[in-house]
């Protein structure tokens, strides 16, 4: 079933660029009407989603570009390095584009990180359009400007604020979607419940059996009011200097477990879903939430089929990893926790009180 095309703007003055949701949009034109045009284009994807979807996009960018390029980037969160940047660049040089190639990024988070952060630095910056294809990309990591690689000492340490000149998001391309990936995927969409809007929380918990159908109306309407929120967030908070860092809930901790196993052992979402657990404990353990609240999201997050119980790493592990995430200041972490249903702040807390946590959620 097709659904009505939605669109959301992200205000940012002259980087501003709007977010358009809905399916059947990969093979038009149209949802590229107005993207700055160029002697090329290059898509950005990685062969398993190249099989899929790569086609439908050549289709609607060879009637805009005269010539239309492909690279492919191997797949998995373990490919998000400076190797796969170096493939990009090589190709961009190789083909001789110039300052006005508009790049694409056809995938998930890991093709557009790296992508973006290509843009963000070929000749100091070319224009790029997101296109996601999961759902984790569509309510979240497409949206906002950021760009990054991992390093092996920490996730997303090297990187920039770089706006696409649009989102493309598809919600077709879900269809074929893993459901552990869909799964993944949910983890972004709850965060925005407790952080922005406890009525949100209500609703997922109402509608997780549809979303777990793929119903095409229950998404559309999770995808738009996750990027509604963040479009919010981010106007207000470009370069996270303030309240962008709530968009990190769960995050410290996940970002922990992600580099603890190794990238990929974990996909950034079931990292998140347990993080989301551990940061509402440690706001109950910081006096901000009741039991109740923490038990709420916990179940919601359980039947998103995520895990709530971390690897044990051992504490002293966990804060060594924390300590390299980019919201620590001079050595203190510092955790999105929860104030109020529907409210979020950061806060340093003792690493007594972390140390509880951990040993509570870990296996």
């Amino acid at each position: 079933m097709r659904t009505q095309t939605e669109r959301v703007d992200i205000q940012l003055g002259d980087r501003s660029y709007d977010i358009l949701i809905g399916s059947g949009l990969l093979a038009q034109s149209v949802s590229f009407d107005g993207v700055q045009r160029a002697s090329s284009a290059v898509i950005v994807t990685n062969p398993t989603v190249a099989s899929l979807y790569s086609a439908q996009l050549h289709t609607a960018l060879r009637t805009l570009y005269p010539k239309v390029l492909q690279i492919e980037l191997q797949d998995g969160e373990a490919f998000k390095d400076w190797s796969s940047l170096n493939q990009i660049f090589e190709a961009l040089l190789s083909a001789g584009c110039d300052r006005k190639t508009v790049i694409y990024a056809l995938g998930g988070g890991v093709v557009g990180d790296v992508a973006g952060f290509a843009a963000a630095c070929y000749m100091r910056g070319v224009p790029f359009v997101q296109v996601p294809t999961t759902l984790l990309a569509q309510v979240d990591s497409s949206v906002g400007g950021k760009t990054a690689i991992n390093h092996p000492l920490g996730k997303n340490m090297i990187g920039a604020f770089y706006q696409p000149l649009r989102v493309v998001a598809d919600l077709d391309t879900l269809d074929t979607l893993p459901d552990r990936e869909l799964s993944a995927g949910l983890a972004e969409v709850i965060k925005y419940g407790p952080i922005a809007d406890d009525a949100f929380l209500s609703w997922i918990e109402t509608n997780l059996d549809a979303l777990w159908a793929r119903d095409k109306a229950a998404l559309a309407h999770a995808v738009k009011r996750s990027c509604e929120i963040k479009a919010w967030v981010v106007s207000q908070d470009e370069r996270e200097s303030g309240v962008r860092a709530i968009l990190n809930f769960g995050h410290t901790f996940g970002h922990a477990i992600e580099a603890g196993l190794g990238y990929g052992a974990w996909l950034h979402g079931e990292a998140v879903g347990c993080g989301m657990v551990m940061a509402a404990d440690l706001s109950r353990r910081l006096g901000l939430i009741d039991t109740a609240y923490v038990d709420r999201l916990t179940r919601l997050i359980e039947r998103a089929k995520l895990p709530i119980r971390g690897p044990a790493l051992g504490s002293e592990r966990y804060l060594e990893l924390m300590r390299v995430d980019k919201k620590s200041e001079g050595g203190e972490i510092r955790f999105v926790v929860i104030d109020a249903p529907g409210r979020a702040s950061m806060r340093a807390a003792p690493d007594a009180v972390v140390r509880d946590v951990i040993a509570t959620h870990t296996a």
